[in-house]
């Protein structure tokens, strides 16, 4: 079946950095465009960053911009997101889905959705 597994979450002081990578299996990634959302304590669930399946086109939410990027190795059936500069207010479970048909930063109904990784951001 169709699989997504995030990973690289952990605990960062402000300003620092992770890397979260979101792992494919059960079917071919190059196909599929994939999206990083996130859930804050308490907040509803948001669009953070999209890639198309050519990984030509990227979007950012504006809250995000500039310090996260989002990048993807189709031959290891791996999409990652670079997080940098990181604030408090990043706090979140950060999840990765998938899809043949691109949402951009809309939650949309995905194929296919990973089980979360949580990011925490504190001093």
């Amino acid at each position: 079946q169709l699989q997504l597994v995030e990973s690289g979450g952990g605990l960062v002081q402000p300003g620092g950095s992770l890397r979260l990578s979101c792992a494919a299996s059960g079917f071919t990634l190059p196909f599929y465009h994939i999206a990083w959302f996130r859930a804050a304590p308490g907040k509803e669930r948001e669009g953070v960053s999209c890639i198309s399946s050519s990984g030509a086109n990227t979007n950012y939410a504006d809250s995000v911009s500039g310090r996260f990027t989002i990048s993807r190795d189709n031959a290891k059936n791996t999409v990652y997101l670079q997080m940098n500069n990181l604030k408090p207010e990043d706090t979140a479970v950060y999840y990765c889905a998938a899809d043949r048909r691109y949402f951009g930063l809309r939650l949309g109904v995905h194929t296919a959705w990973g089980q979360g990784t949580q990011v925490t951001v504190s001093s």
